[in-house]
């Protein structure tokens, strides 16, 4: 498993700006004492970046022109750059972002996901550049994995999509990690960006509303209970038994189908949070009566939630999208066990809707420039 602990967080110097977003209150504060400027601008600009979404130090008008010069050679304010965008017709936009940490290997791309469902926006963010996982039917880990994203690049992420929500006076209400990444395997910063994002000094968004969805790592399930922060935790299973499961997800390798669902149950005693049971739906490969049957006494030993998910088709992956009789039949076989089931909408089909295909896209086209 990749390391958690990059070094080219915040406090770390190579000479360059340090990422504005990857800072705590008290620390920016004092980050800002260190380099002789009054604790009060530190406030200043945290109230630009969360609350007016400003990160152009030029428009910052209550910093005086010594205070931007001092800043800008302190702190990177524009880490990613957004490359790419596509919206489909039922609202649901999906983002590229390039980063430009002088220690990525070029190109460095992640992709962000809103999906808007009435008054709530929820946003799907990325953890590392590409993925560890290698789960068989999906886009994310084709190109293996770069790196972990620091924990203020994974708050930019959210400062650009509420950027592109303001002008419908709109934000982010809930955030899930589940889009490019193992959050688990870069546990460290994707912390410490909860804790920003989480932080009434900067975007006050309450635990409850923030998902983390790992395919299991015992030891850090065992860590985020210990977090003092009721976060939701959601477990990607995509299969009711061992052989399977790591025939589809071979990374699940590393760690024991049981292990993981004790972990959770330790999550659930220490939380009272319910688990959710994410599981993907693919054609005749886990979504028949038995494997609904199997994933029912699973959810007998563990105090969770299913949510299904219909397969949304990668080229060049040999995996169908489920029948929809299929899907209702599983559904039913779960409901007549007592289980709390439900089918997740699908959204964004006409875009690349499936985790990881618009920067795979992006990078092979690049391949093809000469580029990457």
């Amino acid at each position: 498993m990749p390391s958690d602990d990059p070094k080219t967080g915040p406090n770390n110097d190579f000479g360059m700006p340090k990422n504005v977003f990857g800072f705590l209150p008290i620390e920016l504060s004092g980050a800002a004492v260190a380099a002789g400027l009054p604790r009060f601008r530190a406030e200043q600009v945290r109230g630009w970046l969360y609350d007016k979404l400003v990160n152009d130090l030029a428009k910052m008008s209550n910093l005086g022109a010594y205070d931007r010069i001092a800043f800008s050679q302190q702190f990177d304010f524009v880490p990613g750059e957004l490359v790419r965008e596509q919206h489909s017709t039922d609202g649901t936009f999906k983002t590229l972002i390039q980063w430009k940490r002088p220690t990525w290997p070029e190109p460095a791309l992640t992709e962000c996901v809103v999906i808007p469902d009435g008054d709530r926006y929820t946003a799907c963010l990325s953890s590392q550049v590409g993925c560890p996982v290698g789960c068989k039917f999906c886009a994310s880990g084709l190109l293996g994995l770069k790196g972990n994203l620091e924990a203020g690049e994974i708050v930019y992420q959210l400062f650009l999509l509420n950027q592109m929500l303001a002008p419908k006076s709109a934000r982010i209400t809930n955030i899930v990690f589940m889009g490019m990444g193992e959050p688990m395997a870069n546990y460290a910063n994707v912390m410490k960006a909860i804790r920003i994002i989480h932080d009434p000094q900067c975007f006050d968004m309450g635990a409850r509303r923030i998902t983390v969805s790992t395919v299991g790592v015992p030891a850090k399930i065992r860590d985020m209970a210990g977090e003092e922060l009721s976060l939701n935790l959601a477990l990607s299973l995509h299969a009711p038994n061992e052989p399977l499961r790591r025939e589809l997800i071979p990374w699940a390798s590393h760690f024991a189908l049981q292990d993981i669902l004790d972990a959770c149950r330790y999550y659930f005693d220490q939380t009272g949070r319910e688990i959710t049971l994410e599981y993907i739906l693919l054609h005749d490969v886990n979504d028949r009566p038995e494997h609904a049957r199997e994933l029912a006494n699973v959810c007998r030993t563990i105090r969770a939630n299913v949510n299904l998910i219909r397969y949304n088709e990668v080229e060049s992956l040999p995996f169908l999208r489920p029948k929809s009789d299929s899907v209702q039949e599983f559904q039913s076989i779960l409901r007549d066990a007592g289980v709390n089931v439900h089918v997740r909408k699908s959204r964004g089909r006409d875009i690349d809707a499936a985790c990881g295909q618009l920067r795979r896209k992006a990078q092979q086209e690049l391949i093809q420039l000469g580029k990457a």
